[in-house]
């Protein structure tokens, strides 16, 4: 990372992890196909990297989950990458439900081999079973729940709300596996950690929100300038610090503590509320070439 951003420490110990991850492993056998939910903001910083262990050798399945928060081209670089890889991709928004219809036809394409297979020893009826893989509030309950079109799975904003497994059935020829939302132990890089955490996948009490959302603003500052001016009204100057720019913006938005001081605490939970929700536009923070 540049040498302007600040230290975070961010680290993650969650201990159903490594419970979770032997499960994945021991009903890995029983599935004919593993689907990945990743944040089309940040595909590579929200893969496990263990996924590529425990599913070798099966199809796979990349849904760039929240695409509607994501900027399309950037997203289009990401699709081709992974379809490079031999991956069957999809775009969606699981949030309204939007390219999740077209799950169903990317799962038969995907296990089309699979499917002659069973047609050829006279198993044509032979429901397919796809294991869904994803990192803590990734959006991956929500969309089985939208793939199902019913609340099979549980969802909510904290990550790992996800405990056990559970078979949902799509329709006569698909059955889901959802399984609990799986991080790696520790980060062995600050940038894909504040990555995790400026989306809302790390929960905010594992770091300093303040010291992240100043990073944010630096990064903010180098990529999407005009986001930045655009909803914040001021246009950032790449001399400043993040720590400066997130007190800018909190001048303009006349966020004031007492003794005249700016309440950077305020502004740092805005920030990351509001690119959470998309109001600084669709803005992707990590490209194929920067990650691989």
């Amino acid at each position: 990372m540049d040498q302007d951003y600040e230290k975070l420490n961010i680290q993650w110990f969650p201990g159903h992890m490594t419970k979770a991850q032997r499960m994945i492993g021991e009903h890995m056998k029983q599935v004919d196909a593993v689907c990945e939910i990743l944040d089309a903001r940040i595909p590579m910083a929200s893969r496990n990297p263990d996924i590529d262990r425990l599913a070798e050798g099966k199809p796979r399945i990349v849904v760039l989950n929240r695409a509607d928060l994501a900027d399309p081209q950037a997203t289009a670089r990401w699709r081709a990458w992974f379809r490079a890889q031999g991956m069957t991709v999809l775009e969606t928004d699981s949030r309204t439900g939007k390219g999740v219809s077209g799950f169903a036809a990317a799962a038969r394409a995907a296990l089309r081999e699979k499917l002659e297979a069973y047609a050829a020893r006279g198993q044509a009826g032979r429901p397919l079973r796809v294991m869904v893989l994803g990192i803590p509030n990734v959006g991956k309950s929500t969309f089985i729940n939208q793939v199902a079109r019913r609340k099979a799975a549980a969802a909510g904003d904290r990550p790992g709300v996800t405990r056990g497994k559970q078979w949902i059935t799509v329709d006569s020829g698909l059955e889901l596996l959802d399984t609990p939302g799986i991080l790696w132990p520790r980060f062995d890089s600050q940038e894909v950690g504040e990555l995790l955490a400026i989306t809302g996948a790390i929960k905010a009490e594992v770091l300093d929100r303040e010291t992240l959302a100043a990073n944010f603003m630096l990064r903010l500052a180098k990529t999407a300038p005009d986001a930045v001016e655009k909803r914040y009204k001021f246009t950032p100057d790449p001399a400043k610090n993040g720590f400066e720019l997130l007190e800018q913006a909190a001048r303009r938005r006349g966020f004031l503590v007492s003794g005249g001081e700016y309440d950077l605490e305020r502004m740092a939970a805005t920030l990351l509320d509001e690119y959470r929700a998309g109001l600084l536009g669709r803005i992707t923070l990590e490209l194929p070439e920067e990650r691989t």
